[in-house]
């Protein structure tokens, strides 16, 4: 398959729900709010939050199913942010699936193929590609009801490579699937990223997800990001009691800052024992913290 990697870029990006106040100042719920990111071309790349972080919100606006209130989306540094979906070099897998029950696999897999300049011949040779890639070759005759779960997002996948994107929008693929083949699934489909090279961007809550897949990750939480970083980073290194807590398992205690150390580092106190930071803590002499 003849798949190009793109990158993109969130330059200010905000979106806001609802109308302007009597007074014509802003109003409604700010779902996204002023982000900045830049995800790198063959990027897996995950929005990690709870539900009504913004982070499903943020995939809509790259995908251009949401327009932003303000800033940018760059693809290739090119502006996409009123370009409309089927303009975008972009493609979207949702948890749903959202085949066509009364399609075959192979037929739903062609079905953007169709409303493309593209021969019979070269239909076929790109769905038989697509559905190789993600073993659903010998199923490419069933309909979707004759399909296990993970068998219907393999075809959701082939679906949507098919059309050749150059981003990959999966808004919690594996949401809908039982704990098992979620985590078999979930191992093919960062192989799957690896094989096609393009770059993905994966929301979902599961922190074992985002941790085990992602090259990098941004964890949001009320319409902004705290913290970006490879899992690796952001697991051993929270930003903040947030991100620590979200991840899972942290503990969490409360430190007192007893003075400022020369180089930048700081005297704790945890109870009757006394710690020295390796670097700075923001915080003043006294002021209390939750590491």
């Amino acid at each position: 398959m003849n798949l190009i990697a793109a990158g993109i870029e969130l330059v200010g990006l905000t979106k806001r729900f609802g109308h302007a106040t009597a007074s014509g100042g802003p109003g409604g719920h700010v779902a996204v709010d002023n982000i900045d990111l830049s995800v790198s071309g063959g990027e897996f790349f995950s929005l990690l939050g709870p539900s009504g972080c913004g982070k499903t919100t943020t995939l809509r606006l790259i995908a251009g199913f949401e327009e932003p209130t303000a800033g940018r989306i760059l693809l290739d540094g090119a502006n996409v942010s009123h370009v409309p979906p089927h303009k975008r070099n972009v493609n979207t897998v949702f948890q749903s699936y959202a085949l066509f029950p009364f399609l075959s696999v192979f037929d739903n897999v062609a079905f953007g193929l169709k409303h493309a300049a593209v021969s019979k011949a070269e239909l076929r040779t790109r769905v038989d590609d697509a559905l190789s890639l993600v073993s659903m070759t010998s199923f490419a005759s069933r309909r979707p009801s004759q399909l296990s779960g993970g068998q219907q997002q393999r075809v959701a996948l082939a679906r949507a490579l098919v059309l050749n994107p150059s981003v990959l929008l999966l808004d919690e693929p594996l949401g809908a699937l039982d704990a098992k083949l979620r985590r078999s699934l979930k191992v093919e489909l960062k192989a799957l990223q690896e094989r096609v090279g393009i770059t993905f961007i994966y929301v979902t809550h599961d922190q074992e997800e985002a941790l085990t897949m992602s090259d990098r990750l941004a964890v949001m939480n009320a319409g902004r990001i705290a913290q970006i970083g490879t899992p690796q980073e952001v697991y051993e290194s929270p930003a903040d009691a947030y991100v620590a807590d979200f991840l899972g398992a942290a503990n969490l205690l409360d430190i007192v800052v007893t003075e400022r150390v020369r180089g930048g580092a700081s005297t704790l106190s945890l109870g009757d024992t006394a710690l020295t930071t390796s670097n700075e803590v923001p915080a003043a002499p006294g002021a209390r913290r939750r590491p």
